[in-house]
């Protein structure tokens, strides 16, 4: 059994664990990190990554079959899903090898297998070829999550799926139903629906994307219909049963009885934090709800050891992971870390058409007491969306009425993700309306939404 001395040790090398690994040898620290399967973790290889290559999979493939719209006349087309599977595992492999060279670069230890604490300065690490030890004086937790289901439903990756299942199947069912209408199911229905599966989403809540502002998910909910995807919400599934070709799935709305056959379903109710096995009950680590409690500088209850990303509680989101992984090798390196602002965190959908939002709805703002003032402007207005072929949609901003503070910001529509960092950096310099229309926006961008909508706010739109 070998030993390791470090300064730092990171259990788990996803986005907040590599991240906080790289800032701690950055810093001057000796870092060793510990990982049991590549390094980048769930969301560079099962997640985050390959499913945004699956995505713009899907994304070409819709563009050929619109090809007419652009004049584009297009003979044996054809749509390989196997081939867009393999594509995305080549875009992880080459994303993890990337982790792999930043870790060199920083002469950050990797050490593969399996790690749990024996102290809080000492993680064991089981490994296929022996156990190792690694001694530090502090350490990182960056475990991450694990796929949810519910109760009684057995997820085995065949016909029951879960998203680090379904990344890796190179064959589409003919028919899927997705239980959960977030993030993850939605950007799943989008690529499975491209390849021409009968997709079905169930929700237990009121409204897809329940997170959102309302009008989103009103805007988005209508704009999957119109592309044939089943949607059925405030539905309680009971049981996920076999049946002779494939998966039945039973259900409650308003009481009612209802079945749903498919060949194959994907469970996607959320994620669970990977705390288990850890060491963490015999060092008397508090847990909140299934996640690690820690301080604003992400250190637990026990002196010396930090827990950052997933496990640390949500939202589970890999950027915020990031944000707190520098947050943590900061305060370790003796500094004082400005404190994350979660109420400032981009959420992001990556379906057609993509979702972000930051900040408050503008249900959650009046329900906050706040008199708000509300500009919309929609894509079908603005020339770059309409020259891309790409109008559906719109752009919403709230602000309080009398100070013009940007409380939130809403989009569903091209590059929404992209976009909605204008409003990330908007209210981190605490910009008001007036300071955000006196910003010139280039022509034709569809970055000038932003400016329509906080115009139409103001009262002043132009091109509405």
């Amino acid at each position: 059994m070998s030993t390791h001395k470090v300064d730092v040790a990171v259990v788990g090398t996803g986005p907040g664990g590599y991240v906080a690994a790289i800032r701690c040898a950055q810093l001057g620290l000796r870092v060793a990190a510990i990982e049991d399967d590549r390094p980048g973790g769930v969301c560079l290889n099962w997640g985050c990554i390959p499913t945004k290559a699956l995505l713009r999979n899907a994304e070409v493939v819709g563009l050929f079959q619109r090809a007419s719209e652009f004049g584009v006349k297009i003979s044996g087309f054809e749509a390989d899903y196997g081939e867009a599977i393999r594509r995305s595992r080549k875009v992880a492999d080459r994303m993890a090898k990337g982790v792999e060279f930043l870790f060199r670069k920083n002469k950050i230890a990797l050490i593969p297998g399996r790690g749990r604490l024996k102290s809080a300065a000492v993680v064991e690490v089981a490994a296929p070829g022996g156990a190792e030890v690694v001694e530090a004086r502090q350490v990182i937790l960056a475990t991450g999550s694990e796929p949810k289901s519910l109760p009684g439903v057995v997820i085995d990756e065949q016909s029951v799926l879960s998203s680090n299942g379904a990344v890796r199947l190179e064959c589409a069912p003919q028919s899927l139903i997705i239980v959960g209408a977030g993030a993850v199911g939605m950007e799943f229905a989008d690529v499975y629906a491209a390849y021409g599966v009968q997709v079905t989403l169930l929700e237990a809540l009121p409204r897809i994307l329940p997170l959102e502002d309302e009008e989103v998910s009103a805007q988005l909910a209508r704009l999957f219909g119109r592309r044939g995807i089943a949607i059925r919400t405030g539905v309680k599934v009971a049981a996920v049963r076999a049946a002779k070709n494939g998966v039945t799935v039973e259900t409650e709305v308003e009481g009612k009885a209802e079945q749903h056959e498919a060949e194959q379903v994907l469970m996607a109710v959320g994620r669970a934090a990977r705390v288990k096995d850890l060491g963490l009950e015999g060092l008397g680590v508090v847990l909140d709800r299934g996640f690690v409690k820690v301080s604003p500088r992400m250190e637990t209850g026990v002196k010396g050891l930090y827990a950052i990303g997933d496990m640390a509680g949500p939202p589970l989101l890999a950027h915020k992971a990031m944000a707190e992984g520098v947050v943590a090798a900061e305060a370790i390196a003796g500094q004082d870390p400005r404190p994350i602002d979660y109420s400032n965190v981009p959420s992001c959908t990556y379906c057609r058409p993509q979702v972000a939002s930051i900040g408050q709805t503008e249900a959650a703002a009046k329900a906050g007491g706040r008199e708000v003032a509300v500009g919309r402007f929609p894509f079908t207005a603005n020339g770059k969306a309409v020259a891309m072929g790409e109008a559906e949609g719109f752009l919403k901003v709230v602000a309080d009425k009398a100070t013009g503070e940007i409380l939130g910001a809403h989009i569903v529509g091209p590059e929404a993700t992209e976009l909605i960092h204008e409003f990330a950096v908007g209210r981190t310099l605490e910009a008001t309306l007036e300071e955000l229309v006196h910003t010139i926006h280039a022509h034709p961008t569809l970055s000038e939404a932003a400016l329509e909508a906080t115009l139409a706010a103001l009262g002043q739109a132009i091109h509405i």
